[in-house]
């Protein structure tokens, strides 16, 4: 007896990403890499640490992604007196029904933009910590799941540190990517000039439902991803282990992003197999901020971007499979 055929078919809201990455880059002029790779994040179920001068449009790109699905979102604009009660939510007393309601907070929403993370102090900052990494809150001994999907997108000026608190290496770790948009180029700086409508993705219309974001996220883990590149995967994070340049290299929690990153960028270009460029790609955005750089190369060079410049090094060291 014939055996039923037994391979689920794509979800049909893989053929909506390229109007997905239009409509973002309607609103987020000439940086085609930054949208593709803010929706690998999306997709591959991460949050997104944008980290970037001020006016390059982090918030604007953290607003577009939010409105272009149809969902929940909240804006939180984080200050040094907030306090983690702000963002959780809090438990009150009813006189009426005699017993304590949980009031939920802004966390309780799928898409929560976290404008300026390290403006609040670390008590806060970690008020997040079991939200990004369990999918749920807790409160006075009760936990309470959060929306699905959960994404916070968080945004951070790396030059000014005045009244500042730097995130954790334990926090950072929770951001799945770190992305820097940059300065655009001249053609898109005078279509921005000329941009008087859309702000902050105010003109976007939903293109997915939740139902289909979910579909997409559990599609992913279905690209294959060969034995030689999950090799390539571990001795680029080794070479981070052991470098001279760097006190602290990637954990697991970082190589298994690289590994679903990879999955949701070849389900994006239409492959169902990843292949070499994926990961050289994504190491850098996905690892940039889990490393450490050592005392004496941040002294001598005082740049953001040096943890950069290092893995773009061992990326050139480290030999790439046939």
């Amino acid at each position: 007896m014939p055996q039923p055929n037994t391979v689920a078919e794509p979800p049909p809201a893989l053929s909506k990403l390229g109007d997905l990455e239009s409509a973002l880059a309607s609103v987020i002029r000439g940086k085609s890499e930054v949208l593709r790779l803010s929706l690998v994040c999306l997709l591959s179920r991460g949050h997104l640490l944008i980290e970037d001068v001020p006016g390059v449009g982090k918030t604007t790109l953290a607003h577009a992604l939010a409105r272009s699905v149809d969902c929940q979102f909240h804006r939180l604009q984080f200050t040094s007196d907030m306090l983690p009660s702000d963002v959780l939510g809090v438990t009150i007393y009813n006189a009426h029904s005699q017993a304590f309601e949980f009031k939920p907070g802004p966390v309780f929403t799928n898409f929560l933009l976290a404008d300026e993370i390290n403006r609040t102090t670390p008590k806060t900052q970690s008020a997040l910590l079991e939200a990004m990494n369990e999918r749920q809150v807790t409160i006075d001994s009760r936990s309470y799941p959060l929306a699905q999907p959960f994404m916070v997108m968080a945004t951070q000026n790396p030059v000014e540190h005045h009244g500042t608190y730097p995130l954790p290496e334990s926090q950072l770790d929770r951001f799945f990517m770190r992305l820097r948009i940059g300065y655009p180029d001249h053609e898109s700086e005078s279509e921005i000039v000329r941009q008087s409508e859309g702000a902050l993705g105010g003109g976007i219309t939903p293109v997915l439902t939740t139902d289909e974001v979910l579909q997409l996220q559990g599609w992913v883990s279905r690209v294959k991803v060969d034995q030689s590149l999950v090799e390539y995967m571990l001795a680029i994070v080794e070479r981070t282990r052991t470098h001279d340049s760097l006190a602290l290299g990637v954990s697991p929690r970082g190589a298994q992003a690289l590994y679903r990153a990879t999955q949701a960028l070849a389900m994006i270009e239409g492959r169902d197999y990843a292949i070499p460029d994926d990961v050289k790609r994504l190491a850098v955005p996905v690892f940039a901020h889990r490393v450490v750089v050592s005392t004496r190369m941040a002294l001598a060079q005082r740049t953001a971007e040096v943890s950069d410049r290092i893995l773009e090094e061992i990326l050139t060291l480290v030999d790439v499979p046939l």
